[in-house]
């Protein structure tokens, strides 16, 4: 019997660097603290999970370089009990990473990204054949410059590498990445009928639909709305579209499903980062553990309310019954 989560696609490490002003173009400024955390869907979704405590087998499947963050990487894997067979290692690209400069009074925040090895990742890299898993999620489209190509035929080796795994027995999910490309909506079509799950926010649901959505504050109908337009475009099973406010699911049974987000007090968010991969993770476990789509929502916004008590993308992470506690503490909110 299948059991577990393969998740595949970016693996970063995120270098985050606390420093004392932004400078004027050749001037210096002082890094005051700096630290090092997972990065990217699948690798966030990962150790969230590990921290969740599910119970079940966790295998990360992408490409780092053959380096210190690479080593980095699988170490911390490792640790987390997740299996690294899958996470290959090349000499031809160095591991991906960010520096996220931070400017210590104000909080602003400047990205400086390297691709890297998840740049090169090819479908040839990665057997789900060779995995027990229940399900295989990729993620970031949109961010995986190799497997994102558009061919000839308007297929990707996305969705090469998702039809393979249903073909040895997967059930897929996808995530994909917020970002400005002329392709968007092409490469994302390409991927959608063969994916079961679609979790993705109102933004790049838009982008893929051309449906122009409200983001302040969303309206609720036209992102249900959104979500049965991609059931159309060939998404299997379910599309789920998560946003500040809450989250709606359109089923392929033609049923529909809201869940508000947690009502956070005051000072309770310490970070964004890694939210919707909480949200993402929490939904997942639901599906692996065939719950009715209303507790995998309830769970899925719980799990992005633990990951705001910290600002790194899963040490704010805790064990099921803990993130389901946050509910119970403080209520949903009525999006009608």
């Amino acid at each position: 019997m299948r059991t577990g989560i393969l998740a595949c696609g970016n693996f970063i490490i995120d270098h985050v660097k606390i420093i004392s002003a932004w400078p004027e173009q050749d001037m210096l400024a002082d890094i005051r603290r700096e630290t090092s955390s997972n990065g990217g869907g699948p690798y966030n979704i990962l150790k969230d999970l590990a921290a969740m405590q599910v119970g079940y087998p966790l295998e990360a499947a992408g490409l780092v370089g053959d380096d210190a963050n690479g080593q980095w990487i699988r170490r911390d894997c490792e640790a987390a009990g997740i299996n690294t067979s899958q996470l290959s290692v090349t000499q031809e690209a160095p591991t991906s990473y960010t520096d996220a400069m931070t400017v210590e009074a104000t909080g602003r925040r400047t990205f400086f990204h390297q691709r890297g090895a998840n740049a090169a990742l090819i479908p040839a890299r990665v057997q789900p054949a060779n995995s027990q898993a229940r399900l295989f999620h990729l993620a970031y489209l949109m961010l995986l410059d190799s497997l994102d190509v558009l061919r000839a035929d308007g297929s990707t080796g996305a969705a090469e590498l998702l039809a393979q795994a249903r073909a040895a027995g997967l059930s897929t999910s996808v995530d994909i990445v917020s970002t400005e490309n002329p392709q968007f909506a092409s490469i994302a079509a390409a991927a959608l009928p063969h994916t079961d799950h679609l979790i993705i926010n109102e933004v790049e649901a838009g982008k893929i639909t051309g449906i122009k959505l409200n983001t302040k504050p969303v309206d609720v109908a036209a992102v249900e709305q959104c979500a049965k337009t991609l059931l159309g475009m060939g998404v299997a099973k379910q599309v789920i579209i998560h946003f500040e406010a809450g989250a709606v699911v359109a089923d392929a049974d033609g049923s529909l499903h809201r869940q508000g987000s947690l009502q956070l007090p005051a000072g309770f968010i310490a970070g964004a980062t890694g939210a919707g991969d909480a949200f993402a993770a929490g939904y997942l476990h639901g599906i692996h553990e065939g719950w009715p789509t209303a507790k995998r929502l309830e769970l899925a916004v719980c799990t992005a309310a633990a990951c705001l008590t910290h600002p790194t993308p899963s040490l704010g992470l805790r064990p099921l019954e803990q993130c389901l506690q946050l509910a119970r503490q403080h209520g949903f909110r009525d999006l009608g």
